[in-house]
């Protein structure tokens, strides 16, 4: 059974605003047109620099696939597949979506 408009209506503003959210995460992360990562240059030990380069891009890595399962998940509100499970075509539970609102299967095909 597929959720009603009002539940829709409310999961997708929670995609919307977590969608802003990690914008606002990735953008802070990134500087420049080359989208390099900032760090703090004059830092003594290369050691820590480096590892702090490391650790901003996995971070940022992260961020932007948490942002491209937001837009996915939007993406189905315009072609009316929002809340079909990916394998099985069938509806996710509301339930499921409520906890989840970017998920793309069913329970039974987590």
């Amino acid at each position: 059974m597929m959720p009603d408009q009002t539940t829709l209506s409310t999961l997708r503003g929670q995609l919307e605003d977590e969608r802003a959210r990690l914008s606002g995460q990735i953008a802070a992360l990134q500087v420049g047109h080359e989208g390099s990562l900032a760090y703090d240059e004059n830092f003594a030990d290369s050691g820590q620099v480096a590892a702090e380069q490391g650790e901003n891009k996995a971070l940022l890595n992260q961020l932007n696939e948490q942002l491209d399962e937001i837009d996915r998940a939007l993406g189905k509100f315009d072609t009316g597949t929002y809340g079909l499970c990916e394998r099985c075509g069938e509806p996710i539970a509301e339930a499921r979506l409520e906890a989840m609102p970017a998920t793309r299967f069913c329970i039974k095909h987590a």
